[in-house]
């Protein structure tokens, strides 16, 4: 498990763990060294001068002194690291993700994900600031106190060491009855808690069709297993619990009934065989609580084992020699992309010319936003390839593309915080009046003035604060404030009101003037606009050319076209 939590962890987080480790074995150590002054302490109360115990008596307290200074310092040292490599997973965690493709993120992980971040973190690096200590006392010091046993009396040291081999064989039992039932219980909290979030955003919808007072089967079913998961989890670690719990109080039996023996033969002292028993005693307590550490360690071995997981999820590969494009045109060259076992793109072959505008339309499903995905490097094409500036964008670092492309989507995600922080994540050293002029083009100003607390308004999380438009008029300005060269466009009118509409429509006409735009498309006028249009249908493109060629070839475009404009009559 501590190999598995370096990989999770990382090379630079591993010096100090080792550094927690060996100071609580340390601890261990001492603690369990500590018991062997017992043996002066109770000869001399047992002999002719038990004045002379209060030399060992002092020795004995100076050593449990020093055990209690090494246990505050190893157990601190365990929390500061805990929590430093807390931070740290988080931020590996987080930076990996950024780096995963777009296409990873279905809508299972990210819920696995979600509560991966969330609890399962937690749980995993528990194992540093609060069961690695425990852990380490649990398995050390028992061994240390037996190593003492074995130097006072070799039958009775023997007998306890016998011990260690049954205690470990109960535990690895105890570990492979309950590795299925806990992972089956993990499954099931997973469930419910994405059953439970349906449930809260399904509110709507029951309480139209006036099913308020009505039980929401999907969640009791949810939690029904929930419920028969615990259960068996339960009853796999019980036998564990009690072959564990058996197996020590028979050790102790046996040594005191081995004891007397060797008492009654005269083999041994009483004191000496006093003071095995109280170390024999002294070891039941850590293993007894093997038991409970072990199901604890589990889980968060469990966690781990997602989180290395995910880790090792491979990321986009980032070039070695990384090309940096001097121009701005784009170029789709027999490009072919899959998923899973759908062709979304079966050799699309296109470009457009710097500063040029490319309209793409089409039916739903025909792979248009995977286009701007694509150019946008969230994917890596399967066949073909994509370029900026003549450079395939597997050749460009990942910043210096992002940097030169702006994406709006029709789904626009706000964070949680203030509009003007929103804003300036597409340019945070923007000046004031770079921000106020990306605004006012955008007319997001509108929106700040009629807000209360203006730029300093918080928009929810998700932007839940803002309507549609609003949030529209937020990512634009957000565009326009990072000034790139490529603008990608993802029908970023559809849905909104005519206010709204006419709104956004007029920042995106200063959004794209001067830059290389591929937009996706269904309103009239942004698709009449484009220098050239291409249809795409299946996977693959049918028709391409300017507005009014393809509307003289009377093709799918002109169908396209006059159901638009059907729809768009009153």
């Amino acid at each position: 498990m501590i190999r598995m939590l370096f990989r999770v962890l990382g090379d630079q987080y591993a010096r100090p763990v080792r550094r927690t480790v060996a100071l609580m074995t340390t601890t261990a150590i001492v603690e369990g060294l500590s018991y062997a002054l017992l043996v002066p302490v109770l000869r001399s109360l047992f002999g002719n001068r038990p004045e002379d115990a209060w030399p060992w008596l002092t020795a004995f307290g100076a050593a449990v002194a020093i055990y209690a200074a090494l246990r505050y310092v190893s157990d601190l040292s365990g929390f500061r690291v805990g929590t430093t490599l807390l931070r740290g997973v988080y931020h590996r965690l987080g930076d990996h993700l950024a780096r995963l493709p777009l296409g990873w993120y279905d809508a299972r992980r990210v819920g696995e994900v979600s509560v991966l971040a969330g609890q399962g973190v937690l749980q995993a690096l528990s194992v540093i600031a609060h069961l690695l200590a425990p852990s380490i006392s649990a398995a050390v010091t028992p061994l240390t106190i037996v190593a003492v046993m074995l130097a006072l009396n070799w039958q009775m040291g023997l007998a306890a060491l016998a011990a260690a081999p049954v205690v470990a064989l109960v535990q690895a039992w105890t570990g492979r009855a309950t590795a299925a039932a806990d992972t089956e219980r993990a499954a099931r909290d997973r469930e419910a808690a994405g059953r439970v979030v349906e449930f809260l955003q399904a509110q709507p919808v029951l309480r139209a069709g006036g099913r308020t007072a009505e039980r929401f089967r999907l969640l009791d079913d949810s939690l029904a297993e929930v419920r028969h998961a615990s259960r068996r989890s339960t009853l796999a670690v019980l036998p564990g619990a009690l072959g564990l719990t058996f197996t020590v109080q028979a050790m102790f039996t046996a040594l005191l009934v081995l004891g007397a023996h060797l008492t009654l033969g005269g083999q041994v002292g009483a004191a000496e065989i006093l003071t095995i028993l109280v170390l024999a005693a002294r070891c039941a307590d850590p293993l007894l609580s093997l038991s409970h550490i072990g199901s604890q360690v589990r889980s968060a071995r469990s966690e781990l084992s997602r989180l290395d997981t995910l880790l090792r999820t491979k990321p986009l590969p980032e070039p070695v020699r990384p090309v940096r494009p001097v121009t701005h045109d784009v170029t789709f060259e027999s490009v072919v992309f899959r998923h899973g076992e759908r062709t979304v793109l079966d050799g699309v072959s296109l470009s457009v010319a710097e500063g040029r505008r490319l309209a793409v339309v089409g039916p739903s499903g025909a792979g248009k936003t995977t286009l701007l995905q694509l150019l946008a490097r969230f994917h890596d094409v399967d066949a073909g390839s994509v370029r900026v500036g003549g450079v395939d964008v597997r050749a460009i670092d990942s910043e210096v593309l992002m940097a030169r492309i702006a994406v709006v989507f029709q789904d626009v995600y706000l964070f949680e915080g203030t509009i003007e922080e929103n804003v300036r994540l597409g340019r945070p050293d923007a000046s004031e009046a770079e921000l106020r002029a990306a605004a006012a083009a955008a007319r997001l100003d509108e929106v700040v003035e009629r807000l209360p607390g203006g730029w300093a308004a918080r928009v929810g999380e998700g932007g839940a604060r803002l309507s549609g438009g609003e949030r529209q008029r937020v990512s634009i300005a957000r565009a326009l404030l990072k000034d790139a060269p490529i603008v990608l466009l993802d029908e970023v009118t559809s849905a909104l009101d005519p206010v709204n509409e006419a709104a956004v429509h007029e920042g995106i006409e200063r959004l794209m003037r001067g830059r290389t735009v591929v937009m996706v498309a269904h309103r009239l006028r942004t698709v009449e606009r484009a220098d050239h249009i291409v249809f795409l249908d299946g996977g693959r493109i049918t028709e391409q050319g300017d507005h009014h060629e393809l509307l003289l070839r009377g093709g799918r475009y002109a169908g396209f076209w006059a159901a638009a404009l059907t729809a768009s009559r009153p």
